[in-house]
């Protein structure tokens, strides 16, 4: 199916700004499928995955602000998740359709907790990747070691280099995969070298004194049918935590992957797929 870039002009506290998104059609007159990326990622991580569920669904992979090609906000207090709710109200209006399936990895994955707790929620059936409603302390203070800072690279072989060391946990990917990542991650800076795609600024979260994180009363509000996907040797979500949300929801782990699963491997996709068809 065919891959288009698209934007939308989205209102925050500090004025309008620019939302991309890349969108595969689908067959006419398909479900649709929004897929939401971590933290410091952008929508072109889910290319394999959505280039896979597009041939039964329509598949829409935001870039959230200041990630990708969406606009950087003028003040880092902005960056939070009830900007990026909003932007998935927008979204869910330019889009046009009552409900939609929630694929979300990491922060996308409290994004879509939050979006289906919510009264009335549009969401029919929600992926969680590698998140919870816990959130330990160690692994927040382990992705604040990384984020917000800004690298320069001299080439898109030392980016590569550096992505592959940052987030070996996402698996064993091929040359290939991490050359696209490496791609999709990159900006060109103003003295000619590569920096990544993302605002440094979005770490203003993780300034001061990190605490566990506890979001039971959200989780316990989720309506949706849920699939929680985990990495085997997760940091962020741990066994413990997958156990209790197993009781809600269906819970699959993959081994030799920590945090968190990249949505690459055919065994991911495929229980992906799986899930989102019982609804079809």
């Amino acid at each position: 199916m065919t891959l288009r870039e698209r934007h939308l002009s989205c209102l925050g506290p500090h004025g309008f700004f620019r939302l991309a998104y890349t969108e595969w059609d689908g067959p006419p007159g398909a479900p649709t499928v929004v897929c939401a990326h971590g933290l410091t990622r952008n929508g072109r991580d889910f290319d394999r995955l959505a280039e896979a569920l597009s041939a039964r669904w329509r598949v829409v992979c935001p870039d959230m602000p200041g990630r990708g090609k969406s606009d950087w906000l003028p003040k880092p207090e902005a960056y939070g998740y009830p900007l990026y709710l909003s932007v998935a109200a927008a979204l869910f209006a330019r889009l046009d359709v009552e409900s939609v399936d929630w694929i979300g990895t990491s922060m996308g994955g409290l994004i879509g907790m939050m979006l289906a707790a919510q009264p009335e929620a549009p969401i029919r059936r929600l992926v969680v990747n590698d998140v919870g409603p816990f959130l330990p302390k160690a692994a927040l203070e382990r992705i604040g070691s990384y984020v917000g800072q800004d690298p320069r690279f001299d080439g898109i072989e030392a980016l590569e280099a550096y992505l592959r060391r940052v987030h070996a946990p996402f698996g064993p990917l091929t040359d290939d995969e991490w050359r696209h990542l490496a791609r999709h991650s990159a900006r060109e800076r103003p003295d000619g070298g590569l920096g990544l795609a993302y605002d440094p600024a979005i770490a203003a979260a993780f300034k001061g004194e990190l605490q566990d994180v506890e979001l039971w009363p959200v989780w316990d509000a989720v309506g949706a049918p849920t699939l929680v996907l985990r990495g085997r040797d997760s940091d962020l979500l741990t066994a413990e935590t997958a156990a209790r949300m197993a009781a809600r929801a269906r819970v699959v782990e993959f081994a030799g992957v920590g945090h968190a699963p990249a949505l690459m491997a055919d065994d991911q996709i495929a229980a992906i797929r799986d899930f989102l068809a019982e609804a079809a």
